[in-house]
């Protein structure tokens, strides 16, 4: 079993920047996707940005150039350095493990509002 806790979400202005962190309660090289997902209110779960084994990286096109994501094996996390923020990118994001026996896991979601 795998706990993942995200953290970082909150209110940003338009054009602001945000850092989002997952911390999983495993570690050791056993997962085969790390990642990133959001969910809009009255839109379905989308793909924000990935790492597969290998280090292959995949981002949505919405994010591409604006949003990196990193892992820091030291601490266990996945996180995702999130710029130039827009009123779109407001939702709940949630980070997702697949173990390399191919279990999924998610953490419950932080919630991030860019507003005026």
């Amino acid at each position: 079993q795998v706990q993942l806790v995200e953290s970082g979400g909150g209110l940003v202005q338009p054009g602001g920047s945000l850092t989002l962190s997952c911390a999983a309660s495993v570690s050791g090289n056993i997962f085969r996707l790390r990642g990133w997902y959001r969910q809009a209110p009255a839109k379905q779960r989308e793909l924000v940005a990935t790492f597969l084994s290998g280090g292959i990286t995949n981002y949505a096109d919405s994010v591409k150039g604006r949003f990196t994501i990193s892992r820091d094996n030291a601490k266990n996390t996945v996180n995702l350095q999130m710029n130039s923020l827009k009123p779109e990118d407001t939702a709940v994001y949630y980070c997702r493990v697949q173990t390399l026996s191919g279990m999924d896991y998610w953490g419950k979601g932080t919630l991030v509002t860019v507003s005026t």
